[in-house]
C-alpha cells in the first residue's frame, strides 16, 4: 500500500552511476588521468551492481 514512499535502490544507484562517469569526464578533461581511471573503476563498480539488482528482479 505504502510502496510508493519506499525508496528506489536502483534509482539511487543509477544517479551514482552517472555521477561517477561526469566526474571521471571532468577529471579526464582537466588532464588528470590518474583520477579518471580511479573513477571510471569506481563507476564499473557501480555498474556491476545495477546488473546484479537487476538479475535478481
Amino acid at each position: 500500500m505504502f510502496s510508493i514512499f519506499k525508496a528506489n535502490p536502483a534509482k539511487r544507484l543509477n544517479q551514482l552511476y552517472k555521477s561517477k562517469l561526469e566526474q571521471a569526464m571532468q577529471a579526464q578533461r582537466s588532464g588528470d588521468i590518474e583520477s579518471y581511471s580511479q573513477l571510471t573503476v569506481e563507476a564499473e563498480k557501480v555498474y556491476k551492481q545495477i546488473l546484479a539488482m537487476e538479475k535478481t528482479q
